[in-house]
């Protein structure tokens, strides 16, 4: 691609996630030794988003971009307007933090030759119908993507690149290729969020606070059975989601969390054919709201949701993501935790965005930079099938990893489980 000709789009631009990236966009405009520098410096960055902002809220976000950007309200479900816009525009990469279908995108981008990147999969037709697929959502996200996910040879194309999917999955390959002649018996995803409030008074009793999407967060928490893989195989538990808990150890740290279904645990664990869950545990206080109206989750989705904000008020905590190897006798770990107060000074933003951005940021550097193939990537196919500088771009911004090993074993899934109703 050539510098002069890049013109990137942003689906979502308003959004959280997109302000995260879009200042770590405009960290790269101004650094010479960045990956993207000259790509980014020479480029032209047109937002779209169905509620747009004004060009001033994007001025404090991204001074040194501004002369090159380009603000535009469209409805991403009106493909056909969107499709020419891509056209008329020349752009050459989709970026698309927003919550539109994800294989419309993809077919807007497949029929004009325009690479794409997302931070997870998204389907309009399973959300507008939600009991159709009660306590399955995932899954059936899952399913229906990848009825045409090889159908895609027009463009290049990395799906599910945020935090978790995304990094985790090049966590995976780092911590088996340490070690290429032992074999792990599982893979876990775990994530141990903390962040809240600094100030807890700035918290209202019936508010579920997460650090991303909460409609997304209660989707898996509230209208889907835990999920594990097992032989290549999607195998569910009929129990409430936070029922249940399962035992984490990363050294010192240590810490009990739920679990959720996730697209990085479906790709990781089928790719490999090895056992995997993703056990996630958030703030205490959303944690107890959520517990304490289990049987009625009617009542969940009526409270008020919020994402914790440090533009409205500074946050404590932390956000520990990373990976889990289970071997017969011992365990090897890696993860990244962000503080609260890194990512505010570092992006504006909470420490899930800021490392979801650098994920973003990761799989956006490979398709302008590498010489990668046609075709639609999750990243662990990315790593395993393609010559990328994939870890290098996120090592960029996300610096420090923890290595470590556990001298013994928790075991499988099934052995870490325990149910709260029953004990």
């Amino acid at each position: 691609m050539h510098e002069s000709k890049l013109v990137i789009t942003i689906l979502g631009s308003a959004g959280g996630l997109a302000r995260s990236l879009l200042t770590l966009l405009n960290k790269a405009s101004t650094n010479h030794h960045d990956p993207i520098h000259q790509k980014i410096y020479h480029s032209t960055i047109h937002l779209i988003d169905n509620k747009q902002r004004p060009l001033d809220y994007y001025k404090s976000i991204c001074p040194d971009l501004i002369q090159q950007l380009r603000i535009h309200q469209i409805d991403l479900k009106d493909t056909i307007i969107l499709r020419n816009f891509l056209k008329r525009s020349h752009t050459s990469i989709v970026i698309d933090v927003s919550l539109a279908d994800t294989v419309e995108m993809l077919d807007c981008c497949n029929q004009l030759g325009v690479h794409y990147v997302n931070s997870a999969l998204e389907n309009i037709y399973l959300d507008d119908h939600p009991f159709d697929n009660k306590g399955f959502p995932l899954i059936e996200r899952l399913r229906f993507f990848e009825k045409y996910k090889d159908d895609y040879c027009n463009l290049k194309a990395i799906v599910c690149s945020g935090m978790n999917p995304g990094v985790v999955q090049w966590m995976a390959l780092e911590l088996m290729n340490k070690h290429p002649n032992e074999q792990p018996l599982a893979c876990f995803i775990v994530e141990n969020d903390t962040s809240f409030f600094k100030n807890k008074t700035a918290a209202n009793t019936n508010v579920i606070y997460t650090t991303w999407s909460p409609e997304c967060f209660l989707k898996l928490a509230t209208q889907s059975y835990p999920m594990y893989m097992n032989h290549k195989t999607p195998l569910f538990l009929y129990e409430h989601t936070f029922d249940l808990e399962f035992k984490v150890t990363l050294g010192d740290k240590k810490f009990h969390g739920c679990l959720l279904p996730h697209e990085d645990c479906y790709t990781l664990c089928r790719q490999f054919d090895i056992e995997g869950g993703y056990f996630y545990k958030v703030n205490d206080h959303t944690i107890n709201l959520i517990q304490n109206n289990l049987d009625h989750p009617d009542k969940i989705w009526k409270l008020d949701r919020k994402v914790l904000d440090p533009l409205e008020s500074p946050l404590g905590g932390e956000d520990l993501v990373g990976v889990l190897l289970v071997y017969p006798d011992k365990e090897r770990y890696m993860y990244n935790v962000v503080a609260n107060d890194f990512a505010y000074d570092q992006l504006k933003t909470n420490a899930t965005y800021f490392q979801a951005a650098c994920g973003l940021y990761a799989a956006f550097a490979v398709l302008i930079n590498d010489a990668i193939e046609n075709g639609v990537y999750y990243v662990d196919e990315l790593l395993v099938k393609t010559d990328n500088h994939y870890g290098q771009y996120l090592s960029y911004y996300m610096t420090d990893f923890v290595y470590g090993e556990n001298p013994q074993t928790d075991g499988l899934l099934l052995d870490r489980m325990k149910n709260l109703r029953s004990s």
